[in-house]
């Protein structure tokens, strides 16, 4: 809490208690990983991550959900060696999971016979791909070079959301549905309202939008997310594209009167400049809630919005990734300076 109330000094006095989770559920939650793929001759396939030059193998960490620590040990008795099989990275996303090969041709391996898939469903897993992108490395995905391998394209959530193997999703349900409970509650939203929801993946916040009956619009820069953003969410509209591309259509879809309300989920750099700007000088929410996964672009970006007489009503910490540093944080503004008590 001290290096957040430091970055967020100027705010420090609307600074909340830390919303975390019961000790047993701070581990074996992580249900979200990447992991870089090595083989070995002597130990056959090592999935870990990288500490400068070495691969730090983490079959077994304490953090990671049991399917996913019963996926490596299947992946490692089960995948061909190097030669036959080019694997970089191991993602796996709830019950999907990615193999990412560095290459452009490749037959389907052999070996998924109906005892293999006994097997994958025992571990939860619900959907298996194979993903053939040459260049994988800072960007892992690509739009083409996709083959389900098993199973089914899609699976559901905790809170019965579709999403798909690239998705991103919270690692704490718990503290994630009560950091939406908190937006939603001062949000607010009602039938006439209209509510930019921007990077709004799969779609869990414009459920509860639209679900208020406020004329909502979401924009996600993921093709998969806002496919599922379709079933998810079908009252909402939205755009694919980075929001700053999307100034246009957001400026076209403002009314010029109503209640104007904001929801932002950006992505460790923060709002673009441009959106920044859009949401203090333009769109001028009545009330706007960030949930920021970077004190440090947070603070940047509350510097900008308070310059534009917004009031910064409350800083809620949620320990999303416990036994480590990482804390997102849930920002509430109402539009106005504030006022003296």
């Amino acid at each position: 809490m001290e290096g957040l109330q430091r970055m967020l000094a100027p705010w420090a006095n609307r600074l909340r208690a830390m919303r975390t989770v019961a000790d047993a559920a701070r581990w074996n939650y992580r249900r979200k990983v990447c992991l870089s793929a090595v083989w070995d001759a002597a130990a056959g396939w090592n999935f870990g991550l990288w500490r400068r030059d070495e691969l730090i193998p983490i079959p077994d960490c304490p953090v990671h959900a049991e399917p996913v620590r019963a996926m490596i040990h299947w992946l490692r008795r089960t995948l061909p060696p190097v030669l036959e099989f080019p694997l970089a990275f191991f993602v796996q996303s709830g019950a999907q999971a990615t193999l990412i090969l560095k290459t452009r041709h490749l037959p389907v391996p052999d070996g998924f016979n109906e005892t293999r898939r006994l097997e994958l469903a025992a571990i939860g897993l619900e959907g298996l791909w194979l993903h053939l992108h040459p260049a994988a490395g800072r960007r892992l995905f690509a739009r083409n070079g996709w083959t389900l391998l098993w199973g089914q394209p899609r699976s559901r959530d905790g809170f019965g959301l579709i999403y798909g193997p690239t998705a991103f999703q919270q690692q704490i349900p718990e503290l994630y549905g009560q950091a939406l409970d908190a937006a939603e509650d001062f949000l607010a939203p009602e039938p006439g309202d209209s509510l930019a929801d921007l990077y709004c993946g799969i779609g869990a916040s414009l459920t509860r939008w639209t679900r208020h009956g406020a004329r909502t619009l979401g924009v996600e820069l993921s093709g998969e997310a806002v496919e599922c953003v379709g079933e998810n969410a079908p009252a909402a509209t939205v755009l694919r594209g980075k929001c700053a591309d999307r100034l246009p259509q957001l400026r076209a879809w403002t009314p010029a009167t109503g209640t104007r309300l904001l929801y932002v989920n950006p992505p460790r750099t923060g709002l673009e400049p441009d959106v920044r700007d859009w949401a203090a000088m333009e769109f001028r929410p009545e009330r706007m809630a960030y949930l920021s996964c970077s004190a440090g672009t947070l603070s940047r970006d509350l510097a900008t919005l308070t310059a534009a007489d917004y009031t910064v009503e409350a800083l809620t910490p949620y320990d999303f990734f416990p036994q480590t540093r990482h804390v997102e944080i849930l920002a509430l503004l109402k539009d106005g300076p504030q006022h003296p008590a």
